[in-house]
């Protein structure tokens, strides 16, 4: 076989200069049948050759071998080592070129060697991308969508460059999104609905694609397979509804493609995505809870859903998963319940709704995700000063918080308890809620919390501390001295980085702090006058003022 080979490659040298089409198509079926009996020996041959650079010399569209030339290229390149040799003897360029071609076999062929080529290289895919593979591609899809083995060709390629952020933009201006659905639609077996699933999904990452799928009737689709499948027990059929669902809350992470199927709340889509809520599919409800989430992404949308009786659905779901719950479904209808309390007005009747008492059942859960959704909807929802000291009250929930703050492989769970606590003393200032903060050991955390690389953090805690300075200083002295506040606001006052609301925050917290006789020694020690008098000159008014009434304070103290 070696010498048969060997006679091959040198004759289809020669007939290559002849062009001689008869005799070449010879050499390459014996090229292709010495490959279909041992490619990776066969592929060797072929590249000590030399007629790699031969190939792509026969790539023309006027050739009658041009299939077979293709087709050869493409079975080489299943090798990883022959990936190179090909792209250096110039194959790509020419097979480019033949994506125009009206032959079928040729287009299959040069395709699946592109795709070969190509496969696993970022770089080579890129290429492609810029060589404007992707508009000729789609355009096939629409032309040969009666040829099997070409729309598949073309969904395998689309699955591939569609991995690239830099094909979003190109894919987007094409019809893309038409052409899938309409393939879509008419698929019956699951296998090639799948196929087109894996080209959808990291498409539909893309906003403009997204609002093109919603338009070009994706979602009707979908919502048919959840129905067709929902009450299936076979396994592939359990598959393709989390695919279908799954794409659905895909789809509605765009904001006008959200709002383009909310339709005002009144809308088929949302509708249906509402009784999936109440389902006894784990599945769907995760779906359905997601959604939610998703639709509730601005006040209009939140204020509608909670009008209309979305947080007792919520609610219901959530008691359904206290005891050995479905973890993602507790984590989803807590993403919902804590988007919808953002608006103002939602609060209050999220609160007489009985949503705190509702989320504190999953107080106990060990599960972060869980935990971090839980604290944001609390937080969400403790604006009203007298759920704020209801919630500070809670010894239980506050002894759990300051247990989170400790959660250092969460930094998420961790920055929410914080800003949780901290929320409890700014808007029920309360002294009872202190002192059970204080019992609970949660002062270290909120004197580190003013030490956070968010200012956001960082300015929260400092009035949490001035509260408790000005409400109970005499509990709370002992824990604030052993977390070294003095010092801490020291360096924030010296640090010329330290933004401006955390400098007049520090200042108006070393004030409260005179009122105790132990901290007020530390304030001496500390030299604080120098720090203090070098910002009344800061270019912020308010920092320049609360220096000057700062340094008054010490003075006349000192």
């Amino acid at each position: 076989m070696a010498d048969n080979l060997s006679d091959t490659l040198k004759k289809l040298k020669i007939t290559a200069a002849d062009r001689t089409d008869d005799s070449l198509e010879g050499c390459l079926d014996c090229l292709l049948q010495a490959l279909t009996q041992n490619n990776m020996e066969t592929s060797e041959k072929i590249q000590g050759s030399g007629i790699l650079q031969v190939f792509a010399s026969l790539l023309i569209p006027q050739s009658s071998c041009t299939a077979k030339v293709a087709n050869v290229i493409a079975e080489i390149a299943k090798n990883e080592f022959m990936r190179i040799p090909c792209v250096d003897a110039g194959l790509i360029s020419p097979l480019v070129q033949l994506l125009n071609s009206k032959d079928q076999e040729v287009l299959l062929q040069t395709g699946r060697a592109l795709g070969n080529i190509c496969y696993d290289s970022h770089s080579l895919q890129a290429q492609l991308i810029n060589m404007g593979v992707i508009p000729t591609l789609v355009k096939l899809l629409g032309i040969h969508c009666q040829n099997a083995a070409l729309t598949e060709m073309c969904l395998v390629a689309f699955g591939n460059l569609a991995e690239l952020e830099s094909s979003k933009e190109q894919f987007a201006s094409t019809n893309i999104a038409e052409e899938l659905v309409k393939l879509f639609k008419k698929q019956i077996e699951h296998d090639k609905r799948e196929m087109v699933f894996e080209v959808l999904a990291p498409l539909a990452e893309n906003d403009a694609i997204k609002l093109q799928l919603v338009e070009s009737g994706l979602v009707e689709c979908l919502l048919e397979i959840v129905q067709q499948k929902v009450d299936s027990d076979k396994e592939e059929d359990i598959a393709e509804l989390k695919t279908a669902s799954d794409l659905m809350v895909l789809l509605l992470l765009g904001d006008e493609s959200m709002q383009k199927l909310f339709e005002g709340g009144k809308g088929n889509v949302f509708q249906r995505v509402l009784s999936w809520i109440p389902s006894n599919n784990h599945q769907l409800q995760l779906a359905g809870a997601l959604a939610i989430a998703n639709f509730a992404r601005n006040d209009g949308n939140c204020i509608h859903m909670v009008d209309n009786g979305i947080v007792e659905k919520l609610m219901d779901l959530l008691d359904r998963h206290v005891e050995d719950g479905n973890v993602t479904v507790q984590h989803a209808a807590l993403s919902a319940l804590r988007n919808l309390a953002i608006p103002v007005v939602n609060k209050a009747k999220m609160l007489s709704a009985g949503v705190t008492e509702a989320v504190l059942k999953f107080l106990k859960s060990e599960m972060p995700p869980v935990q971090f959704k839980l604290l944001g909807t609390l937080r969400m929802l403790i604006d009203a000063q007298e759920a704020a000291e209801q919630l500070g009250k809670n010894v239980k929930l506050v002894e759990r918080l300051v247990e989170w703050c400790e959660a250092k492989d969460h930094a998420g769970v961790m920055g929410e308890s914080n800003r949780l606590l901290s929320a409890l003393i700014r808007h029920s200032k309360s002294k009872d809620v202190i002192k059970t903060i204080v019992q609970s050991g949660g002062i270290k955390h909120l004197v580190t919390m003013a030490t956070s690389e968010h200012v956001i953090m960082q300015n929260e805690a400092l009035v949490a501390l001035a509260l408790i300075a000005a409400l109970e200083l005499g509990t709370a002295e002992k824990d604030l001295e052993s977390a070294q506040l003095v010092q801490i606001l020291h360096r924030l006052l010296a640090d010329e980085r330290s933004a401006p609301e955390i400098k007049y925050n520090s200042m108006v917290l070393i004030c409260a702090l005179m009122g105790s006789e132990s901290l007020h020694k530390k304030v001496q020690d500390l030299a604080f006058l120098d720090v203090v008098s070098k910002l009344r000159s800061h270019e912020n008014k308010s920092v320049a003022q609360q220096a000057s009434l700062t340094e008054q304070r010490l003075a006349v103290e000192s």
